[in-house]
């Protein structure tokens, strides 16, 4: 788009002036849609060429408006180099909040209008996170949006590259996963659960004494410490018993269930087991972990599909719930 200049008596108008009667967005003070949709692209991609495939234009278009974008703000967004782009300090400080809009339109759009076809959503996660907190509060998202296909995979160990195929990935660790951004589902404090009849004592120091110094404790593979701190927190010396090491929460949930020993897991999962009395929290002590739970996208050239804009905010209004 060519720039507009507008003579009323000696003013010249500048093309930001001009487009107010135009731009639905004008009464906001933001720039045009295109200009903002060009650079995200170009970003994105670090190159006007590749931007103006993915938009269908050419690339002198999204170079023209981005530049026109550059004169709007009175900022330069990209260092142009010679086979590339590369952001200024201005341009990747606009570049995550306009993402984040971009996403959020989406994903309001599908939301309330429906997305356009049957969509299918690619989630992967821990698999105790999967069946101990995702599973029973899938209905409600179903609910919602009926019309999306889901198809989940599990994961007991994460790899270290996350799963680019997944549409959505969850992750358990501390939410710094060099080029991906993360957004906290659950913070965790773990404590400790066993069978209602493996527990005796009067106080907390007294039934944790008795509970860990007759049976075999189990462990989260990893998480080995724990019953050592629990221990020192109500000033016991601690001198374990044997001891089981297991590589997912559900697995030592059920094996505390089944009375083969205490469990200390993440508290979070285990609302279940305590809700139907299958076990009971028998001290009055919990630890806080520095792990949580993440939904984790990256930050590179793929656009996120809306139904995966949905569901990270559905994940997150869940866990604001619970």
């Amino acid at each position: 788009m060519a720039d507009l200049w507008i003579e009323s008596g000696p003013k010249r108008l500048q093309p930001a002036e001009t487009m107010n009667d135009h731009n639905p967005f004008a009464g906001y003070q933001l720039p045009p849609l295109a200009w903002l949709r060009a650079f995200e692209a170009a970003a994105r991609h670090q190159s006007f060429t590749l931007a103006a495939v993915e938009l269908n234009l050419t690339q002198a278009a999204v170079s023209h408006q981005v530049r026109s974008l550059e004169k709007h703000l009175g900022v330069i967004l990209f260092e142009r180099l010679p086979r590339s782009l590369r952001l200024t300090e201005k341009g990747a400080a606009y570049l995550p909040p306009l993402r984040n809009s971009f996403d959020e339109l989406a994903a309001a759009t599908a939301g309330l209008f429906g997305p356009v076809g049957k969509r299918t959503l690619s989630v992967r996660g821990p698999v105790s996170f999967i069946a101990l907190w995702l599973a029973p509060r899938l209905a409600d998202f179903r609910a919602r949006w009926p019309e999306i296909s889901l198809r989940i995979s599990t994961i007991v160990w994460a790899p270290t590259q996350l799963d680019e195929t997944a549409d959505v990935d969850i992750r358990f660790g501390d939410g710094n996963w060099s080029g991906y951004r993360s957004s906290q589902i659950l913070s965790h404090r773990v404590v400790p659960l066993c069978v209602p009849s493996m527990v005796e004592g009067d106080n907390d120091a007294a039934r944790l004494q008795w509970v860990i110094g007759r049976n075999l404790l189990i462990h989260d593979t990893g998480y080995e410490d724990l019953w050592k701190k629990l221990a020192q927190q109500a000033g016991l010396n601690f001198t374990p018993a044997a001891g089981i090491n297991i590589d997912t929460t559900i697995s030592a949930l059920e094996l505390a269930a089944a009375g083969i020993g205490p469990a200390i897991v993440l508290e979070s999962l285990a609302q279940s087991y305590v809700a139907s009395g299958r076990l009971v929290k028998f001290v009055d002590m919990a630890l806080p972990i520095m792990e949580g739970h993440y939904v984790v996208q990256p930050e590179g050239q793929k656009r996120l599909k809306p139904e995966a804009t949905l569901f990270r905010d559905w994940l997150l209004d869940q866990a604001e719930r619970s």
